[in-house]
């Protein structure tokens, strides 16, 4: 491995617990105000015609602590007297977590 190598981390991502929509898929919240109570809710779950939920469909759950690799990222600079690989980019998991490196098969 050089140091124009490009490489495939993998790791555990940051667990966020149990979360809402909003936080945990970006959508918007309802209106605020004139006495509305469905300011964090999701909305409508299905439709009639089916009469049930679509798998797939954003909800409420667990956010995060599961296997996340991250592709194609740079190698910056290798120091084997210290044991360390510089990488350019995003590496999943909190810091000090494990990861796990290969080689990726896509070249620059």
């Amino acid at each position: 491995m050089c140091i124009r190598d490009s490489i495939n981390v993998a790791g555990t991502s940051k667990g966020r617990g149990f979360s809402g929509t909003i936080r945990r898929h970006n959508f918007s919240s309802g209106p605020r105000a004139h006495g509305s109570k469905n300011v964090r809710e999701i909305g409508s779950a299905g439709s009639v015609f089916n009469a049930r939920v679509l798998p797939g469909k954003p909800m409420p759950g667990q956010w995060g602590n599961c296997r996340a690799t991250v592709q194609n990222l740079g190698v910056v600079k290798i120091d084997p007297a210290r044991n360390l690989l510089v990488v350019r980019g995003a590496v999943p998991g909190p810091p000090g977590g494990y990861v796990v490196v290969q080689e990726s098969t896509y070249k620059r």
